[in-house]
């Protein structure tokens, strides 16, 4: 063989083992995902944050191709959730829907079994629904200053039910206690819908739930609306004031939501997420249906999703240690 086309040859080869090495891992990543990805729900199925994750899971299904898995684990005001998400291969195929338990659980929480700022990455941003505060038809307050004057009246003896401490209906609890100056009692619940069913049941005196799941039950007559905790009316709900009409400056609290990855998930996988997550929600069909439930939503980029984050743990640091609110 002629020495030029020897040395043809061997630069072809060295090409070739370039490309390999320089292309290999791009098309393993091209690949993704080519099996079922996870989506870790921390609460039980039935309340807001379950349906949002089901909704938006089932659009990604469609989108990628690859079965989403719809996994709740509940418990401990999302911990147990987090917990398995942050012991989870960062490889994009387990993901999982926070909500504001995620930012105040580390000042709630003594030892948390993760590390909240170092062992997760934000994918999306995806929204927030307004909280509604409700109490059963049959109660007899009609009013937010009926209610505080009863608690004032009664202290120690009516209660809130939540969906764990952290969430945004303890959250909303605490700071009714606070501004309001009245003794009432937290029972947090392993998730929204079991609280819910306690306060439909006349087991405990009021909620501050999701628009979403307690409105139904609002016009169904099973249950009364006292306030939005939102700084506007919300137009699903027209003739319920805010707790700010009802005499409590400040009072703006929303149910918000950010789906999430383990850290040191590649970027280009949380880019592929973030796309999905965005194509989602930007459907016209789901925006619709959840749209006429409550939800607004937000989108952008994972760098959004991750300050949103952050100033959400500063924002509810501040508030907690101001107003001494408790975790329990």
């Amino acid at each position: 063989m002629p020495s030029s086309l020897s040395s043809l040859f061997r630069s072809l080869g060295r090409l070739v083992v370039l490309a390999a090495a320089g292309f290999g891992p791009v098309a393993a990543h091209a690949a993704y995902p080519d099996h079922p990805i996870k989506l870790i729900v921390p609460v039980p199925p039935g309340g807001g944050v379950d349906l949002l994750s089901r909704a938006i899971g089932a659009k990604m299904q469609q989108s990628m191709g690859q079965p989403v898995i719809i996994e709740n684990k509940a418990g401990a005001s999302a911990a147990i959730g987090t917990e398995a998400l942050a012991k989870s291969p960062p490889d994009g195929y387990t993901i999982m829907m926070g909500y504001s338990a995620h930012a105040t659980n580390p000042i709630f929480v003594a030892k948390l079994p993760y590390d909240t700022s170092k062992d997760f990455t934000a994918i999306a941003h995806v929204g927030y629904i307004p909280l509604i505060l409700v109490v059963n038809a049959s109660s007899p307050y009609k009013s937010v200053q009926e209610l505080i004057a009863a608690a004032k009246a009664k202290p120690g003896q009516l209660q809130f039910a939540s969906g764990g401490a952290g969430a945004g209906a303890h959250l909303s609890g605490e700071l009714l206690k606070t501004t309001a100056n009245v003794d009432i009692v937290h029972v947090p619940y392993k998730g929204n819908a079991p609280a819910l069913n306690d306060l439909l049941g006349g087991q405990v005196t009021m909620m501050f739930d999701t628009i979403t799941t307690s409105l139904p039950h609002v016009k169904s007559g099973a249950l009364r609306a006292l306030a939005v905790t939102s700084p506007k009316r919300s137009p699903l709900a027209p003739d319920v004031p805010t707790m700010i009409e009802s005499g409590l400056p400040d009072f703006d609290i929303s149910a918000w939501y950010v789906m999430f990855a383990p850290a040191g998930t590649p970027k280009d996988v949380v880019a592929r997420l973030n796309a999905e997550i965005n194509k989602a929600i930007a459907d016209p069909d789901l925006r619709r249906t959840l749209g006429e439930q409550g939800v607004e939503f937000t989108g952008g980029t994972p760098e959004y999703a991750e300050q949103f984050v952050r100033s959400e743990i500063d924002r509810w640091g501040r508030i907690i240690k101001t107003r001494g609110m408790s975790g329990n």
